[in-house]
């Protein structure tokens, strides 16, 4: 069974993107494989099951999840987060990541493998939202890694380098891009480190 089969959530910009749209249909197609868009919202529990249902009933499994979606909430100070600015980075970040580990993890099994971007925003000024919630989804990740250790599936936590991405650009304008790493060469770079 040479088929892999890879799920990636939050395929809209950045490092998802790099993973899951851009270049990547034609890319698979060229090596005899091939690829199925679904655009949906992950805070949405019933579209996240009919997708993992639908994998189930086509593949079977997945051999690798790579968990990119992620709500950048605009930069406040924590006395002044919008309520939905909250709420959304709750949605997205928190209460999506905890719903689909259980939707996937049967998809998995014991021998594929999960991968979560974790942020070191956490604690920094302006960042509280986006760096409370981000932390929370990494803290799931981590308890999750730590009970699967010797069971499976494999829970990855990979760091990626500061990229080129537009919630980059807007957290940090006017920032010289050109230190940057591009989505598409962090990509590659993380995928290395999983062997």
């Amino acid at each position: 069974m040479s088929e892999k089969i890879a799920l990636i959530t939050g395929a809209s910009r950045g490092l998802g993107t790099t993973g899951a749209l851009e270049e990547l249909d034609d890319r698979i197609k060229a090596a005899g494989g091939q690829a199925t868009l679904a655009p949906m919202d992950i805070t949405k529990p019933e579209a996240m099951a009919q997708l993992c249902r639908s994998i189930h009933d086509r593949w079977g499994r997945v051999d690798l999840w790579a968990h990119t979606a992620v709500h950048a909430a605009p930069l406040s100070p924590a006395s002044t987060i919008d309520a939905r600015d909250w709420d959304k980075s709750v949605a997205c970040n928190v209460t999506a990541t905890g719903q689909l580990i259980p939707y996937i993890a049967p998809l998995l099994g014991s021998a594929g493998s999960a991968i979560f971007f974790d942020d070191l925003r956490a604690g920094q000024k302006f960042f509280g939202a986006y760096g409370a919630t981000k932390a929370a989804q990494i803290a799931l990740a981590q308890s999750w890694a730590a009970e699967t250790v010797k069971t499976g599936p494999d829970v990855h936590i990979l760091t990626p380098a500061p990229m080129t991405t537009a919630t980059r650009a807007r957290f940090f304008p006017g920032e010289d891009r050109s230190t940057l790493a591009h989505p598409r060469d962090e990509a590659a770079r993380l995928l290395t480190l999983l062997g």
